[in-house]
């Protein structure tokens, strides 16, 4: 039992020097990548548009369901005049 538990252990070390070694491996190569970077130089643009909107006075009312399914019972509840009640 004694070999077993050592066996487990050290292949639980060997798995984290492997893991640092990849990962140091990893960090060198990508610093040692030579890479040149080219500058763009862009001018600075100072055309302003002015665009003209046109405001409409239409009134228009916007309504807030507090259920999901209250603007089709409000639709399929409308009264015709041949459901109003008469007067005797």
């Amino acid at each position: 039992m004694g070999s077993v538990a050592f066996y487990i252990y050290k292949t639980q070390v060997m798995k984290t020097i492997a893991t640092l070694i990849f990962v140091l491996f990893i960090g060198v190569a990508a610093q040692a990548q030579d890479t040149k970077v080219e500058v763009i130089e862009m001018g600075i643009v100072t055309a302003i548009t002015v665009k003209e909107v046109k405001v409409e006075n239409a009134t228009e009312v916007a309504r807030l369901y507090r259920r999901k399914f209250s603007t089709v019972k409000k639709e399929l509840s409308f009264t015709t005049k041949r459901d109003a009640a008469k007067m005797a």
